[in-house]
């Protein structure tokens, strides 16, 4: 993970994933936003019989509303690493687009690159 000046992070995305984070008490929070400007915010599930990342659900949630491109991409999460399924769910839409990964509490980590 390399280091993100704070001018470089969407505060509006860190925000939106610390929220969904919180309302569930879920792991993790996410948050994406397309190529329209529009954001989308998830947060992580894990039942008996489902299993999905934040960052995938997020990204899930922008294709269903039509998006074609993703621009951006936050993580809030309590782990040191990205999962792999997220990212490769963000990658699909975003290319080499960076995910921004920050802690519980706002402080970003990093950013994880391709």
């Amino acid at each position: 993970m390399s280091s993100v000046p704070p001018e470089q992070v969407d505060a509006g995305l860190l925000a939106l994933a610390r929220s969904a984070r919180g309302r569930t008490r879920a792991a993790e929070g996410a948050a994406v936003r397309d190529a329209a400007g529009d954001a989308y915010a998830a947060a992580s599930v894990c039942l008996p019989s489902l299993a999905i990342t934040a960052l995938q659900l997020a990204v899930a949630t922008a294709v269903t509303a039509g998006a074609s491109r993703l621009t951006g991409a936050v993580v809030v999460t309590e782990a040191s690493t990205l999962d792999g399924a997220g990212h490769a769910a963000f990658r699909d839409l975003a290319g080499a687009v960076p995910v921004v990964v920050a802690s519980p509490d706002g402080v970003v980590l990093g950013r994880v690159t391709a």
